[in-house]
């Protein structure tokens, strides 16, 4: 799958079918989190892969926003450091996660961020001198999903030419 077509038809995934994600699918999505680019390189991130039943249905039952991981055959905990430029670098490598997972038929979707989740730090053995961003639940959908349905704000809307207010589609 092409890199645009995978931002165009990527959508959330909170339902997934019990097929467990193979390994070598498994490995370019923390990959892709490894090698995206981050402010000084410095790589403030550690990626906590998790295939445990129990641990994942446990994950489910604390994550307020997140009951679905219960049921994901896989998940991966974004922990970072205490640094000025930790959130948005995780971030970058959280979104290429989602699009690694979705290019090969996986679905994602993210739940918790920064203080929103701190309640599985001790299941997951997270020392207190880091903070736990997200836990992304990975699986196949359960249920066919329309690829590139997305309600979203026109282009014009969103986008400016130079300016603010300078439509981007005038030239």
């Amino acid at each position: 799958m092409e890199v645009f077509d995978a931002v165009r038809t990527m959508l959330a995934v909170r339902s997934y079918m019990e097929t467990p994600v193979p390994q070598e699918v498994i490995r370019q999505i923390v990959e892709a989190g490894r090698l995206t680019g981050s402010a000084r390189n410095a790589q403030p991130w550690h990626f906590i892969v998790i295939e445990n039943r129990d641990t994942l249905r446990r994950i489910g039952a604390l994550a307020r926003s997140g009951p679905y991981v219960a049921t994901a055959p896989l998940a991966i905990a974004i922990v970072i450091e205490k640094t000025p430029f930790a959130v948005s670098d995780a971030s970058r490598a959280i979104e290429a996660m989602l699009l690694t997972a979705w290019s090969s038929g996986v679905g994602a979707n993210w739940v918790g961020f920064v203080g929103g989740i701190d309640v599985i730090k001790p299941l997951l053995s997270i020392p207190d001198a880091l903070d736990i961003l997200a836990v992304l639940a990975f699986g196949y959908p359960a249920a066919a999903i329309g690829r590139g349905k997305k309600k979203r704000k026109l282009l014009g809307e969103v986008a400016h030419r130079e300016q603010f207010g300078r439509p981007f589609d005038e030239v």
